[in-house]
């Protein structure tokens, strides 16, 4: 027998609200699931604005602010989970749980009070959808020491490992992240920087449009070597694993001060799209140098020219899209939040040590009961 978990998320660029219906086999392997259904909702254009906003580093005009926010981003994921069980033709009752990641708003890992905020009340899902809702998955992972980030990994090792080669999963939202998955040894996983977000941060400022479609506005730019190398001098990049980052740090400020004056905008993205290639491949290289194929997800696969770029700075290594595995990339972490949903509700560990840098395994997230409708 199956069973049917829905998974939600919305990344660090904040263009949307991902929403993945997967079926699970009845007992404790990730093998031989499957994507029912999958949709991605937008957000309204003045909840986006603040969300950006204040993940870049801004702050809530009032305590009021935060609270409102909080609510209207769950009413958001629960109205978003709705529409895909109508398009499925699913009941909320055939659904076991909701694994809701939230929007993050800060990640602060480090310090003496290290902290990460997704905003999203569980409850107000649980409420919403009439559906048990798994929510505020990271913050147990920071309290155990970790970064609380990649979480995604523990699912990649889980369906794509692989015996016979050194693999990487490659991760390209808002911000990149890999999961390196060796034949033999410790899966290992960390944030390797901007991907999408100061692209699509750069795009809408300079075309209007919310990211560079295929690609074309880096491509109709020239590389510019030297502001290539100054974004390469941010400390961050050098930092070993466990690592994680997010809007807050990488922000059109941050590029803003890097910026000699005068630069065409077209050749600012097209050195953008060159710092997440680099990044991507400085990063595999100096810490998995055996690897023979990449297997890439998130938005920015459907950017040809940077997948490419990516390629180039890979020579000898398949670098290819996870739906030649059978996931779609638009939804791997949509699916992976439906899957941490399962773990949570079994009892079993959602984070690797080795990836978060937390002190052990730990059961991740706070579960929001759905509501008992049966008659009294």
């Amino acid at each position: 027998m199956s069973r049917l978990f829905l998974g939600l998320i919305s990344g660090t660029s904040a263009d949307g609200i991902d929403a993945a219906l997967v079926q699970f086999p009845d007992d404790s392997s990730a093998g031989g699931l499957r994507l029912r259904a999958a949709c991605t909702r937008p957000w309204s254009s003045d909840l986006r604005q603040r969300l950006v906003a204040i993940g870049q580093g801004g702050e809530p005009q009032t305590l009021d602010e935060l609270g409102r926010l909080d609510v209207q981003v769950a009413q958001a994921f629960a109205d978003a989970a709705l529409a895909l069980l109508d398009d499925a033709g699913v009941t909320a009752a055939q659904v076991v749980a909701i694994g809701s990641h939230g929007q993050t708003l800060r990640h602060r890992p480090h310090g003496d009070a290290p902290f990460t905020m997704q905003i999203g009340d569980g409850s107000v899902i649980a409420e919403r959808t009439g559906i048990a809702t798994v929510a505020d998955f990271r913050r147990r992972d920071v309290a155990a020491g970790g970064h609380g980030a990649p979480l995604v990994p523990a699912f990649h090792a889980a369906l794509l490992r692989c015996a016979d080669e050194d693999r990487a999963v490659l991760n390209l939202g808002g911000i990149g992240n890999y999961t390196l998955l060796p034949r033999q040894g410790t899966v290992r996983g960390f944030d390797t920087g901007p991907a999408n977000a100061l692209l699509d941060a750069w795009c809408l400022r300079h075309s209007g449009h919310a990211y560079d479609a295929d690609g074309t506005f880096a491509a109709s730019g020239r590389l510019d070597a030297d502001l290539l190398a100054r974004l390469l001098d941010e400390p961050w990049f050098a930092l070993a694993p466990p690592k994680s980052t997010g809007r807050e740090q990488f922000h059109l400020d941050w590029l803003q001060a890097r910026l000699r004056g005068g630069e065409s905008p077209a050749d600012v993205q097209a050195t953008l799209l060159e710092l997440t290639a680099t990044t991507v491949a400085d990063a595999l290289q100096a810490l998995q140098p055996d690897t023979t194929r990449v297997i890439a997800c998130g938005g920015g696969v459907r950017n040809p020219v940077l997948m490419r770029a990516i390629a180039a700075c890979l020579p000898g290594v398949v670098v290819e899209s996870s739906a030649a595995h059978g996931l779609d990339p638009d939804f791997v972490e949509a699916m992976a939040f439906a899957w941490l949903a399962r773990e949570t509700l079994a009892g079993r560990p959602g984070n690797l040590p080795a990836v978060t840098g937390a002190a052990g395994p730990r059961v991740l997230g706070v579960v929001h009961p759905a509501q008992d409708r049966s008659p009294q």
